[in-house]
């Protein structure tokens, strides 16, 4: 049976959805009902044992975006000024690049008009999870996560996965009134992009990175 999907179509999503970090339109308000299409998309995305323990926060009060980006600023600058100076020495420019990226964004992040952090419920117990009960936990969200990027994607939004304010989960969770049994995994800003649309990254051939029938190389 012939697929009833645009291959093309599903492609160029998958491989034009970018961390927008510049391009995020700083003035223009999104609607509420955008964010909720692309949270319904989100939860057709499995999770272990059909748990669906997620939630989404979604972040527009100015103050709290304000107190969320000083938070950021907090866990990230120093981080993201000395990995680009690492990059720099060693001559790969588009790993700089992409952190000025990463500054850039944690400056503005309280005027972009959008903060989303998808939870899910439970925590893991320091040093006391298998990798495989974790994985199980974080593979219940992340995927959800994702195809809500995807989504806003497809809806002419800009998104980008960010994780630093995990090192402020605790202060974040405080202003969130998000529960102590409840877990971030990530900080997703959400705007409508400008200029034109996104290209492919440069990546290596898939062949360089497939092993076949086990480890090899």
């Amino acid at each position: 049976m012939a697929s009833d999907i645009d291959p093309a179509a599903a492609d160029r999503l998958l491989t034009t959805t970018r961390a927008v970090r510049r391009r995020l339109d700083l003035e223009r308000p999104v609607d509420r009902s955008l964010l909720l299409e692309c949270i319904g998309v989100a939860q057709q995305a499995p999770t272990a044992g059909n748990g669906q323990t997620w939630s989404f926060v979604v972040v527009t009060d100015a103050r709290k975006r304000a107190r969320i980006a000083e938070l950021y600023r907090a866990a990230a600058t120093t981080l993201f000024e000395a990995a680009r100076a690492r990059a720099r020495e060693t001559g790969d420019e588009q790993t700089a690049k992409a952190y000025d990226g990463a500054l850039h964004l944690a400056g503005v992040l309280d005027r972009v008009p959008v903060h989303v952090l998808p939870c899910i419920r439970g925590r893991i117990p320091d040093g006391s999870w298998s990798n495989a009960a974790a994985a199980g936990m974080y593979g219940s969200i992340l995927p959800a996560a994702w195809s809500f990027m995807l989504a806003a994607r497809a809806r002419g939004l800009g998104t980008a996965w960010t994780s630093i304010h995990l090192l402020k989960e605790r202060e974040v969770a405080e202003v969130l009134g998000i529960p102590e049994g409840v877990t971030q995994t990530a900080l997703i800003p959400v705007a409508h992009y400008t200029g034109e649309g996104f290209s492919p990254a440069a990546r290596p051939p898939a062949e360089t990175v497939t092993h076949w029938d086990g480890w090899s190389g």
